[in-house]
């Protein structure tokens, strides 16, 4: 290979692709996305792909990256928030609303694109397990410091706190994904909020 050849351009902007396949295998699982469908809505070939991403596998752990980066940007926002209760209603809230957007699909990439796996011997669901259980672990950190600073009452459980929030937000991906309202999934948020200290 030539120097002019590895620095030539791939021909296409590899950000916009990935967006593309992240709504692909989030409409269709994993395992419901063909190769065909990937590509077709990249614009891109095969061979293009493989190049520039590896294998599906490698594509789909891309993918989620960027979902997480992009879609999920409002749950670091969250993270900022001065307390565990602002923390916690400004993540359910936001996650209410992403989950029911116009312009996406319904639900949540990393419940969906798990759905129905098989044929990777469960890869692919124990990726996006871990992938949630990091950011639930990333919330318990946050409710941790809570305890610690008094904001949340002594002898709570931030890892069993963290757990519960975690459990509505993703209770809440598969009503949306089911075709729930997000004034409905707000209304779960207001049930689940009573729950928590303040």
């Amino acid at each position: 290979m030539t120097t002019k050849e590895r620095g030539r351009p791939r021909g296409f902007d590899a950000d916009a692709a990935l967006d593309r396949a992240v709504e692909v295998f989030w409409r269709h699982g994993y395992e419901g996305a063909s190769l065909s469908d990937l590509t077709g809505a990249m614009g891109i070939n095969r061979t293009s792909m493989y190049a520039a991403y590896g294998n599906k596998d490698e594509l789909f752990r891309r993918a989620v990256a960027r979902y997480a980066e992009i879609d999920m940007a409002y749950v670091r926002e969250a993270m900022t928030r001065p307390t565990a209760y602002t923390v916690i209603e400004a993540f359910l809230r936001a996650n209410a609303d992403a989950l029911t957007r116009t312009d996406r699909p319904a639900g949540c990439l990393s419940i969906q694109g798990g759905l129905a796996c098989g044929s990777d011997n469960g890869h692919i669901a124990q990726f996006l397990a871990a992938s949630r259980l990091a950011g639930e672990a990333a919330l318990a950190e946050r409710l941790t410091q809570a305890v610690t600073e008094n904001d949340l009452p002594a002898g709570t459980d931030p890892v069993a706190l963290a757990r519960y929030v975690m459990v509505v937000s993703e209770g809440n991906a598969v009503h949306a994904a089911a075709g729930v309202d997000r004034a409905a999934l707000h209304a779960t948020v207001d049930f689940a909020l009573r729950a928590i200290p303040h």
